[in-house]
């Protein structure tokens, strides 16, 4: 995919997206890869996504990889009077590993996960933008520990001094509500007091006390030889 496609791509998801929102308000989406973190204009807010995953694309030696840790960085700034909002983006690169080129090459993403980064960033804007409770942000599989070992050394964004390859407290907070929450139909099942006797905790357990109980009955027989 290339770049102008990932424009288009994103344009294209944000405009349907907002227009459900916020049909009310005029949102553009302005590609702007100048931004800074932190550096803010009077009444612009800010939204960093530092777990997104992307394709990289070598232009001088034709190497691509993929990587869980791209960091895209949105500058937004709400008219209330005019009704009227915008959104400047900007995609940090990553250096090609395999040539060494200074070329910081641009990424694609695929559709659906540009949606759930877009679902992200609307979060954001109902919450910064409207005062709004903009919801639950989306956790990607790229934000979790085992989403590889982040190359810093090559990360456009991590040179300019942000880092982002651990996941945040919030995230990890986040994650660990979602996925340690108790089924609720499932109460009443049997192990649903937390003592699951199949769990791999237990078969170690329950093997190391068979093999405890096996060298004892051979020490008993071994010393009654004697």
């Amino acid at each position: 995919m290339s770049a102008s496609l990932t424009i288009c791509e994103w344009k294209k998801v944000f405009y349907e997206k907002m227009e459900v929102a916020k049909p009310a308000d005029s949102w553009e989406l302005i590609i702007d890869p100048s931004l800074k973190p932190g550096e803010l204009a009077p009444g612009w807010k800010q939204y960093l996504e530092q777990h997104a995953s992307g394709r990289f694309h070598c232009s001088w030696c034709w190497h691509t990889w993929q990587s869980p840790h791209v960091v895209i960085l949105f500058h937004m700034h709400l008219d209330r009077a005019q009704r009227v909002g915008s959104v400047r983006m900007r995609v940090f690169k990553q250096l090609c590993y395999e040539c060494g080129t200074a070329r910081l090459d641009e990424s694609s993403m695929l559709e659906e996960n540009i949606e759930g980064l877009v679902d992200n960033l609307i979060t954001s804007l109902r919450e910064q933008c409207y005062g709004e409770d903009g919801g639950q942000y989306r956790i990607h599989v790229a934000g979790r520990p085992e989403g590889g070992q982040h190359r810093s050394e090559f990360c456009e964004a991590c040179l300019e001094g942000i880092m982002h390859w651990k996941p945040s407290e919030k995230l990890l907070e986040e994650e660990a509500t979602t996925y340690s929450l108790p089924d609720a139909s499932k109460l009443g099942a049997p192990g649903s007091l937390g003592y699951n006797f199949f769990s791999l905790r237990w078969c170690l357990f329950w093997a190391s006390l068979f093999l405890l109980v096996v060298y004892l009955q051979f020490s008993f027989r071994s010393s009654a030889f004697l």
